[in-house]
């Protein structure tokens, strides 16, 4: 979220930074508002003010007056707050300003190659997809899943589950062991204020899985990432910037609608409703945030380094990056069924930006201020079973398990 203070003052140069970012951002109609707003709390202020003055000269002749003056208040109060609230609701669905490293671009298209890390292998043979592959013994299963909940869901059986939880263990021993995040087991069901500190609402509220409960109206939501319940871990806080950073790892699943994906990665593993993902977050030092970015990425390429995975790094567009990210870097695998590399983890900084929309500040120096907050993939499971079946495969239809994760397959050689 903005800063109403310099959104007010820089409109020009947010207004341009808006328009990288795909979104026409209507100036004209936000300084109608907000000058509307703000005239409401002066008169408000200044009628507050006249009322003090009056109770201070103790005049029972002032008593009517003074209670006109209350009524007058309270209507102006009114109507003050459903101008705040037009205002908040053009305000908290602004997209973060993109850094000064991002390339400005309206779509993938100009997104940024950075490097690319491995060797594709050559196979002397057909290959097979993960879908073929798991088919074979009815290792992965659509069919069944579709009778149970529907399209865009799977079961795994036998080593295949296995092999899901042998990713998400051995992903987190690197995490918390080797990079020294603190391992957090969240809960899988959150309220509004904690989806709307991340940015999911209100803005991306047609992607939410949204809980119904009787008698009550309070909202509440199946997390859609691991970043929304480990980021809101700060909320309402005021940390000591001794304790900063603070970095958080969670296996957890994660629930979406996939609402704008109709039509898209109909077959497979792709694009699931419901999927594991081996999430990061860092709250940190807002100066930080890059370097932090930087680190963040290397943790994640570990996880296929170790899994001999080739893979490639790009950096994003502002028309491409997510709705809180200020810089991102995808992390994307080889699929060889696909011939191309498919995105496995993003990593982003959001620089302050969820850091105010949760009231989670620091205290430094200057003061209390706002927290960077940072979240990456390390790594989607699904994408990385993928990328890891299909790179691994063997003429025979079987699977050659990488040497790093043999000790967490009860030391399979193959499936």
């Amino acid at each position: 979220m903005h800063n109403i203070k310099d959104l007010r003052k820089n409109l020009e140069t947010y207004k341009k930074k808006f328009k990288d970012r795909n979104i026409d951002f209507n100036s004209n109609n936000f300084n109608k508002i907000d000058k509307i707003n703000r005239e409401l709390i002066a008169k408000k202020e200044k009628l507050e003010n006249e009322k003090k003055s009056l109770s201070k000269k103790k005049d029972k002749l002032n008593f009517d007056k003074s209670k006109d003056i209350s009524n007058e208040i309270e209507k102006i109060l009114e109507s003050q707050k459903k101008t705040q609230k037009e205002l908040n609701s053009i305000i908290e669905v602004l997209p973060n300003i993109p850094h000064q490293d991002v390339p400005v671009g309206k779509s993938e298209k100009e997104n940024k190659l950075i490097k690319k890390v491995g060797t594709i292998k050559s196979f002397n043979f057909t290959t097979k997809s993960h879908v073929e592959l798991g088919v074979k013994n009815n290792n992965i299963d659509f069919e069944t899943a579709t009778k149970l909940s529907g399209s865009r869901f799977v079961v795994l059986r036998d080593k295949f589950a296995l092999l899901e939880r042998a990713l998400i263990n051995f992903m987190l021993d690197i995490h918390v062991n080797q990079f020294k995040y603190t391992e957090i087991s969240p809960p899988l069901i959150v309220n509004e204020d904690v989806m709307y500190g991340t940015g999911q609402l209100p803005k991306f509220r047609e992607d939410q899985f949204e809980i119904k409960f009787e008698n009550s109206t309070q909202k509440k939501f199946l997390i859609p990432t691991a970043e929304v319940v480990l980021t809101n871990l700060v909320r309402k806080s005021n940390i000591d910037i001794k304790d900063l950073p603070q970095r958080f790892v969670a296996s957890t699943p994660c629930f979406r609608k996939e609402a704008g994906s109709y039509g898209k990665d109909t077959k497979g593993m792709i694009r699931q409703h419901q999927f594991y993902k081996v999430e990061l977050v860092s709250i940190v030092d807002p100066k930080n945030c890059i370097l932090e970015l930087d680190r963040m990425l290397s943790c994640a390429e570990e996880i296929l380094i170790k899994l001999e995975i080739p893979y490639q790094v790009v950096l994003l567009s502002s028309g491409d990056m997510g709705f809180s990210a200020e810089k991102t870097f995808d992390i994307e695998a080889w699929i060889p069924s696909e011939k191309k590399y498919r995105e496995i983890s993003s990593c982003s900084s959001c620089g302050t930006f969820q850091g105010r929309r949760m009231g989670a500040k620091y205290k430094s120096q200057n003061g209390n201020e706002f927290v960077g907050t940072l979240n990456g993939s390390g790594l989607a499971v699904g994408r990385l079973m993928i990328s890891l079946l299909e790179n691994n495969q063997n003429e025979d239809g079987s699977i050659s398990i990488p040497n790093n994760l043999k000790k967490y397959m009860n030391n399979l050689d193959k499936i």
